[in-house]
């Protein structure tokens, strides 16, 4: 699945809940944080027509998508947000969403599957497959990215931030003023 739709997941996660834009936005950082080993890509693109290629992505792309680094990431959470179990814990969910949406959605054009060792680095003895796993790129990888992009658009709507704030608080405002401006302000329909 996509890194922005697993953001965009994170981001409804920290939603749930009544956190801060800080809070929220770390939430959203663990749904997309199991694929920073995924950054070997680039390696790998890098040198694979070399003698001896780095297969930094091939070899461990989903090694980070295990309980052993769930629970380092809701640490990270617990430690660095406002409020803290609240946080840790919703961090904690998003990162194991993004574990189902791979396992849901992540199969590759020749039919392979990444077998996620959920249990590591404790155990081998669990390796997460769903035999109806959708292509990656398939239509309901779209039409998830879809509805969790409308409802990101709303909960900026409504709560008057979005995951833009996390790279610019100016743009983030210029984006909920904008999609205020355009649909009115919230509760301004409740008073009609």
């Amino acid at each position: 699945m996509h890194p922005v739709t697993h953001l965009l997941a994170g981001w409804a996660v920290g939603n749930a809940a009544d956190l801060d834009p800080r809070d929220t936005a770390i939430v959203a950082l663990a749904g997309v944080v199991p694929d920073i080993d995924g950054l070997g890509w680039v390696a790998e693109e890098l040198t694979w027509d070399t003698e001896t290629p780095l297969l930094w992505y091939s070899e461990y792309h989903h090694v980070l998508h295990n309980i052993g680094f769930a629970l380092v990431c809701g640490a990270v959470a617990l430690a660095l947000s406002h409020r803290r179990v609240r946080t840790g814990l919703l961090a904690f969910l998003s990162f194991h969403l993004h574990l189902l949406f791979d396992t849901a959605g992540s199969r590759a054009a020749d039919g392979y599957q990444w077998p996620i060792s959920y249990l590591q680095p404790f155990s081998d003895s669990v390796q997460l497959t769903w035999s109806g796993q959708w292509l990656l790129g398939g239509w309901q990888n779209d039409v998830l990215a879809a509805v969790l992009l409308a409802l990101t658009l709303y909960l900026a709507w409504r709560r008057g931030y979005s995951p833009l704030g996390m790279l610019s608080r100016r743009a983030d405002k210029a984006f909920v003023d904008t999609l205020r401006a355009r649909f009115g302000p919230p509760g301004a329909s409740d008073n009609r």
